[in-house]
């Protein structure tokens, strides 16, 4: 292209980019995203995504699913549905949550476009620009796009080894009080957070809910790995305490498959209208084809089975991952160890700076996600999120073992070992 050409094409970027409505400065590529291109590159380990396996889950069982959906109801799985989403499917997915102590009506559940689309409609909802929205150190990537977009002034809450830190999350809410900003709700990943792995104790939890009623905060329980627990079930859900103040937000994509982009919120009566006017002015509908082949699934199928097949799959992986970690990362290194789910959470030295870290991790042929991706304020750069869900045992070793030598070296130089 020609130094002419290129030269117009910026002056025409630049003219349609000053037209662009304010929040369209807010919207920018995660991390996560921009190493996608480099991880998905065969010769690379990727430890970076967070991909479902799918090799557990049996096609030819899937494809019976949406062959007889097609056959004998195929009129209405094509077709415009209901904007909060199927009745059947909502009658099942009170079922589904049944399981982590959730009795539910499936009047209060919405369906939804993944559970991030919930999340995207509660923000749109509740969020002015400057409102606070207390959120774990670290938290979900997704999660902290959605805020930044609505212009939310993130506040991070200590997290240690046992998840959100009750006292600490009093501390933040006394802070944010004293400066006169309004506290729209506290968002967290009790089970196996993304990025952290960590499973948030009974207790912890009670405390949690008892803090945020007495403050009238929301409480945004996002729950895709609940049931993915490895050596025994995760404690009930925090919804399953109060379905007042918290909003539940689940999905399928983790337990059966993120093609469906199938999930869901579970909300209180008094939000409920709001909710499915928000969704109905994004999508108008969600697929109906989608939620009927989930639908036929549950009804069909012995997915609790199919739960359990995934928790081996992953189980195997994390253990693949943990003794890697042990084997080959240097002294001064430590990690999460996660009951469930598919993260685990590595913390370096101050001194090493992770993002900086990663072409030297891409020539070694290992990806991961640095720090500063899951925190709003830049924090996090000594720290990476390893994924263990997608590769094979014998790939997340060699990842491991090939990423352990870079952070090895990387401290030899700065004299740190």
């Amino acid at each position: 292209m020609s130094n002419e050409v290129t030269r117009f094409r910026t002056g025409e970027d630049q003219q349609l980019t000053q037209r662009f409505a304010h929040r369209a400065e807010l919207m920018q590529a995660s991390e996560i995203r921009a190493l996608f291109a480099v991880a998905s590159r065969p010769e690379i380990v990727s430890l970076a995504g967070g991909m479902p396996n799918l090799s557990a889950l049996p096609m030819e069982m899937m494809a019976d699913v949406v062959d007889k959906l097609i056959k004998e109801n195929g009129t209405e799985a094509l077709q415009y549905g209901s904007g909060q989403g199927h009745p059947k499917l909502r009658e099942q997915i009170c079922d589904v949550m049944a399981l982590e102590g959730i009795r539910a009506h499936p009047d209060d559940v919405i369906v939804t476009t993944g559970s991030q689309q919930a999340l995207d409609l509660i923000s749109r909802i509740f969020i002015n620009p400057g409102d606070v929205v207390l959120v774990e150190a670290p938290s979900y990537v997704g999660a902290l796009g959605t805020f930044k977009q609505y212009e939310a002034n993130v506040v991070h809450v200590e997290m240690d080894e046992n998840g959100l830190v009750p006292e600490a999350l009093r501390a933040a809410i006394e802070a944010v009080r004293k400066t006169g900003q309004e506290i729209k709700f506290l968002y967290l990943i009790p089970n196996y957070q993304n990025p952290a792995g960590v499973l948030l104790p009974a207790d912890r939890r009670t405390e949690i809910l008892e803090i945020c009623a007495a403050e009238k905060i929301f409480i945004v329980e996002d729950n895709p790995y609940g049931l993915l627990g490895f050596d025994r079930p995760s404690p009930n859900a925090m919804r399953a305490q109060d379905s007042e103040n918290v909003i539940y937000l689940g999905s399928f994509s983790k337990t059966i498959a993120p093609g469906f982009r199938v999930g869901w919120a579970l909300v209180p009566q008094s939000l409920k209208e709001k909710l499915v006017i928000a969704a109905e002015s994004s999508i108008l509908c969600p697929s109906n084809f989608t939620q009927l082949s989930i639908s036929g699934y549950l009804a069909d199928q012995p997915w609790r089975d199919q739960i359990a097949s995934f928790c081996k799959l992953y189980k195997v992986r994390r253990d693949a991952m943990l003794e890697s970690l042990e084997q080959y990362f240097p002294e001064g290194a430590s990690w999460t160890k996660p009951g469930g789910g598919f993260y685990v959470w590595v913390t370096l030295p101050p001194e090493i700076d992770t993002t900086a870290l990663m072409p030297k991790a891409i020539v070694a042929k290992v990806a991961y996600v640095p720090g500063t991706a899951f925190y709003a304020d830049g924090f996090g750069s000594w720290s990476m999120r390893l994924s263990y869900c997608h590769p094979t045992p014998e790939r997340i070793r060699e990842g491991v073992r090939a990423l352990g030598g870079v952070i090895r070296t990387e401290m030899e130089n700065r004299a740190i070992i």
